[in-house]
């Protein structure tokens, strides 16, 4: 409540330490909802990263069983172009490459993700192949794909798996 500082001219106003503290309290509520702010950004940005870095792993699996199934089409072995070590692939081949240094994804102006076209990610995508046989004698691959990203200082990774047989 302000305080009269004349009572015969009933002046009243807010004294110095009233205005400071009140400017103190709406400073502290601004600034606490500028870092609630910055924090939500910051997650979306993580969240958005985390689910393109999915379907970029899903994509992989998907580019091997192609592969896979390919091979029935052409007649071939089911497992051909299929060997076990750590490959690259995109859309865009139908065959797997061996993976240097772990090679930046592009991303062209379709929003598809590519080695070949388009403006760098910060994406890198491994396909790891292996082959084995279970305890009833039937072939597989195991197939895993790993796909990493740099962002806000961390390493970031999403991991998926699949078993793929011979079923046809």
């Amino acid at each position: 409540m302000p305080k009269c500082l004349n009572a015969k001219m009933n002046k009243c106003g807010f004294t110095l330490v009233e205005v400071l503290t009140a400017i103190f309290v709406i400073l502290v509520g601004i600034v606490g909802a500028l870092a609630v702010i910055q924090q939500t950004i910051t997650y979306t940005a993580l969240s958005s990263s985390r689910l393109v870095a999915s379907y970029l792993a899903q994509e992989g699996i998907e580019i091997v069983r192609n592969i896979r199934d390919g091979n029935w089409l052409e007649e071939a072995a089911w497992n051909d172009g299929l060997g076990g070590g750590d490959w690259e692939a995109d859309y865009t081949t139908q065959e797997l490459t061996d993976t240097h240094d772990g090679d930046f994804l592009n991303i062209d102006s379709n929003g598809f993700y590519s080695y070949s076209a388009g403006s760098p990610t910060k994406f890198k995508r491994k396909i790891t192949i292996s082959s084995g046989t279970d305890p009833q004698g039937v072939e597989y691959l195991k197939v895993s794909v790993e796909v990493w990203w740099r962002q806000i200082g961390k390493d970031h990774q999403i991991t998926v798996q699949e078993y793929l047989y011979n079923w046809r």
